[in-house]
């Protein structure tokens, strides 16, 4: 085969350093724009992003050659960066860790509703109780 072709999804999630409710939603939208604008800039796709007061959870596309960690590293490092800058939210911060799942071909919309209304998932859930489904699933 003279190509290389792949289909590199993640769901990624990590929240606000010990769970606060750290992200209003006065700014949140602008907080998800950012991040969507930092994994272009590092040659990923955003497909769907969206989160909570104290999450977020991203449906990305990336390259093979992407280290998923260091993907991470630095959105989460910028982003914590522009709440400090632009929000002027000076305790604002990612606690430490994140999960990243892949995502089949064949469950990618699935995964984008799921992300897209993270807000009636957390009306009969909390984040605790969802992530733990995920990580047994």
């Amino acid at each position: 085969m003279p190509s290389t072709h792949t289909s590199l999804h993640f769901h990624l999630i990590f929240a606000t350093k010990d769970r606060y409710p750290l992200i209003a939603n006065e700014w949140k939208h602008r907080l998800h724009a950012y991040l969507g604008g930092l994994v272009r800039h590092l040659g990923g796709v955003p497909d769907e992003i969206n989160g909570m007061a104290d999450h977020v959870r991203l449906l990305v596309g990336l390259r093979p050659t992407h280290c998923l960690a260091d993907v991470l590293e630095d959105v989460k490092g910028s982003s914590s960066k522009w709440v400090h800058d632009e929000i002027g939210s000076s305790r604002f911060a990612w606690q430490t860790g994140h999960g990243g799942f892949t995502v089949s071909p064949s469950q990618l919309e699935a995964v984008r509703n799921y992300i897209r209304e993270q807000e009636a998932h957390h009306r009969k859930k909390t984040f605790q109780e969802e992530y733990v489904e995920l990580l047994n699933s």
